[in-house]
């Protein structure tokens, strides 16, 4: 049952956001919600953009469709494993997305954990398609590591450590501050939008027993031959290595002396420190100013989706009485 016609509410500018760590189930959620919102929903999933990692990545293509019919999902498949995909193109991409979806008076959701994905929309980040230059970091190169933070201190607040990593972070985050400086107009403009930000929260140790259900039935369903096609269609190890999570450990499981039973354990491993990671951020996100409301991902599909349309509406009818 659609609610979009429901003239009551004043959200044309509001964007839905479903985020939370790995298996938690924000994707069904997602839907269940959109299908009620007439709406579609904007990825925000760093390696679901990749055409041939699907399990892996749990797309979970099916989920999308309900009661016979599809609901548009966008940013998925979008690119050839293997490629550069970064969140200067993201923005882009979701800019994209957003707009063609507001023009069809439909009501976009975004839903995804990748943290950088969703804050950058959430905050607005103003990204430049800043190119390398070689010249510039030939020249920081007589500097050292604090010299070079501090350097960057100047253009920029840093708000976290990301930035000052390791040397190459630091080079490329001063190379984009420069660039800033001397090219304001290259940078990405988001639309004017508002924001009500959704958490699916767990237990950790639900989450933890959640990963590893998924991480088994992910590799009954063929993930080790995923990433097999991958290498053989000439996805380099290196990038699948780049990738992370499933595809670094299966792909070091395929082409080194690496057992399954270790790589197994590795990977779940992993896989639960990629989820504490990703609480991490979003708890950062928090503190930076970004309102989450967090639900109980426990609770049934239905209760949830009524939790979500409730908070989602009330925001729509706060821009109405301001």
């Amino acid at each position: 049952m659609s609610v979009a016609d429901n003239s009551a509410h004043n959200d044309g500018d509001l964007l839905l956001t479903i985020l939370g760590p790995t298996a938690c189930g924000k994707t069904a959620l997602a839907v269940a919600v959109a299908d009620r919102l007439d709406g579609e929903i904007i990825s925000a999933d760093s390696r679901q953009v990749f055409r041939g990692m699907d399990i892996g990545t749990g797309k979970d293509l099916d989920e999308y469709c309900l009661e016979g019919h599809s609901i548009p999902c966008h940013l998925i498949d979008i690119r050839d494993a293997g490629e550069e995909y970064n969140l200067y193109q993201f923005q882009n991409d979701f800019i994209a997305a957003y707009n063609a979806i507001r023009q069809r008076g439909h009501r976009p959701v975004m839903c995804g954990g990748t943290g950088m994905y969703v804050e950058s929309i959430v905050r607005a980040y103003q990204l430049p398609d800043a190119p390398v230059d070689e010249n510039y970091r030939e020249e920081l190169q007589k500097y050292t590591d604090e010299e070079l933070t501090d350097r960057l201190s100047t253009l920029v607040k840093l708000h976290n450590h990301t930035d000052t990593e390791t040397r190459d972070r630091l080079l490329r985050a001063l190379e984009i501050q420069e660039f800033k400086q001397q090219h304001p107009e290259a940078f990405t403009h988001l639309p004017q939008m508002r924001h009500i930000v959704v958490g699916v929260s767990f237990p950790r140790e639900v989450v933890i027993e959640r990963i590893g259900t998924r991480l088994r039935q992910r590799l009954e369903n063929g993930m080790v031959d995923e990433v097999q096609r991958l290498l053989d269609a000439g996805v380099p190890k290196e990038r699948l290595l780049k990738y992370g999570l499933e595809y670094k450990h299966v792909a070091r499981h395929l082409t080194e002396d690496y057992p399954y039973k270790t790589m197994y354990e590795n990977l779940y491993t992993d896989i639960r420190r990629f989820a504490k990671r990703q609480m991490t951020w979003f708890r950062r996100m928090e503190r930076n100013g970004v309102t989450i409301h967090w639900i109980d991902g426990q609770k049934e599909l239905k209760s949830k989706t009524e939790e979500v349309l409730q908070l989602y509406f009330q925001a729509g009818n706060a821009k109405s009485a301001s």
